[in-house]
């Protein structure tokens, strides 16, 4: 599980910048690359747990809890 701390947040950013002004080396690219991915997953895992822990409260007061849908064949 990928742990996304305030350093590497930090040096994503300081990349982002870089990059705008058009200066990343080649090593940069692939670590701007690396972290990025790691950033997504780690965004994708904590939106997962939220949702997981969510529940909608209809009308008439039966609460249902979110689920995962499942993938239908096309």
């Amino acid at each position: 599980m990928p742990v996304i701390t305030q350093e590497k947040i930090d040096r994503i950013n300081e990349l982002a910048r870089k990059a705008k002004a058009g200066v990343l080396t080649e090593e940069e690219i692939e670590e701007r690359v690396v972290l990025r991915q790691e950033y997504i997953a780690s965004f994708k895992i904590n939106l997962r747990s939220q949702l997981e822990n969510m529940s909608i409260v209809d009308t008439d007061g039966t609460v249902i809890p979110v689920k995962k849908r499942e993938k239908k064949d096309n």
